[in-house]
């Protein structure tokens, strides 16, 4: 299968890419920097030069690609959410789909699926009870971003293209993500639940978010929303204290809400909220989890 992916240098992309190869599948980046230089010499590897914003020379691939596979978008965590942030936050995410559609309606030869970015955020803050892909969207800045952005991949179903959006939860690795900015407070032993620590943190391990995608990616039954989260969501407190326990660091020093908005601006939000998002669609599919439960995922990654 030739796998076109919008967005593939971030921690979960270059993972992704590793395994469609392995696969035996071809991968085709579109990337923003004139050459994928750090990605070593592979002829089942392809880079493609785009902006994310206009259907440049690059659409022509479209046309004998199988599947578009687009995370492509700025960093949540990348910077402080000031006004001027939280625009590049949506316009990267908006244009990069609008654009990767708009491609898919230029072709003659149309792609069997794109699989589009999400997240779990679609539910907005939700203190109590199960989310799953039929609950509602919440009315919150990543509430409704990622109702527009989902909205604009669903454009290309028109074109007879099964469209798959993944509602991702927090991705666990220590290579990136929020594993990456909670170890080193741990590290000097003044780790802690950020906020009041009974918000619940729907978690994933990257190797089981992979493997949904690929999943997604093979199963032609599977089409609208899917939560890419591990079955056992936990609260902060939980995860603060399994991390620590995984590291062999205390857990003791809560951080207070209001240092975190002066730090993170309206960004702490994300981590002060939360919401219990379950992956029913994907274990009614059949999914296999390699690490259903947090003490699991931690051990693996700390090991």
């Amino acid at each position: 299968m030739k796998v076109l992916i919008a967005g593939g240098s971030g921690f979960i992309g270059r993972s992704l890419i590793d395994r469609l190869v392995q696969a035996g599948h071809t991968a085709v980046i579109l990337t923003r920097r004139p050459a994928m230089t750090d990605i070593p010499p592979n002829p089942s590897i392809r880079s493609l030069h785009w902006d994310a914003r206009s259907v440049g020379e690059w659409w022509q691939v479209v046309n004998d690609t199988d599947a578009i596979i687009n995370l492509a978008g700025e960093a949540i965590a990348a910077k402080r959410w000031t006004v001027a942030q939280k625009d590049r936050i949506s316009t990267s995410r908006i244009d990069a789909t609008r654009t990767v559609v708009r491609a898919i309606e230029k072709a003659t030869r149309k792609p069997k699926v794109l699989i589009s970015a999400s997240g779990i955020g679609y539910y907005g803050d939700v203190r109590e009870g199960d989310l799953d892909e039929s609950s509602p969207h919440g009315d919150d800045f990543f509430a409704r971003l990622s109702l527009q952005w989902e909205s604009e991949a669903l454009r290309a179903e028109k074109h007879a293209v099964r469209v798959v959006t993944l509602r991702t939860g927090i991705v666990l690795h220590p290579g990136g993500g929020a594993m990456k900015k909670f170890h080193l407070p741990f590290k000097f032993f003044v780790g802690g639940p950020l906020g009041p620590g009974t918000q619940w943190m729907s978690w994933i391990h990257r190797e089981d978010a992979i493997r949904a995608m690929l999943f997604a990616l093979e199963n032609q039954s599977l089409s609208g929303p899917l939560n890419i989260t591990a079955p056992y969501p936990v609260t902060m407190r939980e995860f603060c204290r399994t991390l620590g326990s995984a590291l062999r660091r205390p857990s003791w020093i809560p951080v207070p809400g209001f240092a975190l908005r002066l730090v993170l601006g309206e960004m702490a939000d994300v981590v002060l909220k939360g919401q219990r998002a379950v992956p029913r669609r994907l274990l009614q599919a059949g999914f296999s989890f390699k690490f259903p439960q947090l003490e699991q995922a931690m051990s693996d990654l700390m090991s």
